[in-house]
């Protein structure tokens, strides 16, 4: 609608005339799917809390990346106390050497999460599906 006030049909808003506010914009209702399974894998306490919380523990997904990340945090925890109770070797080379494979593998389940892939890991992602999938 045009305001020209030479228009025959243009009729101006009265003088007491309050423009109403701009409306903000919605607030997003959350983490999409992809970026909560992405956060599961920060620490195992956003993989806890997603398992917990009402809206991220219904999405199969979601869970599947949470158990994921916690059993993958067992099983480094684990490889990284046996490696260094080895004697010499395990501290300065298989201790090193673990770190940078599950630090790899830690960023790879990241990315994947992040791009909405189902990824599983040898072992441990069939007991992740199996657990989320109950």
């Amino acid at each position: 609608m045009d305001s020209n006030p030479n228009d025959p049909t243009y009729n101006p808003p009265p003088p007491e005339y309050i423009p109403p506010a701009p409306q903000p914009p919605p607030a997003a209702a959350g983490l999409t799917d992809n970026m909560a399974a992405a956060l599961a894998y920060v620490t195992i306490i956003p993989a806890i809390i997603f398992l917990v919380l009402e809206p991220y523990n219904r999405s199969a997904f979601i869970r599947f990346h949470s158990i994921q990340c916690i059993a993958f945090s067992v099983v480094a925890f684990v490889l990284h106390f046996v490696a260094v109770i080895i004697p010499f070797i395990g501290i300065l080379i298989i201790s090193p050497l673990l770190f940078l494979l599950l630090l790899v593998v830690w960023i790879v389940c990241v990315i994947k999460a992040s791009k909405g892939e189902w990824y599983k890991l040898p072992f441990i992602g069939d007991f992740a599906m199996a657990q989320a999938k109950a």
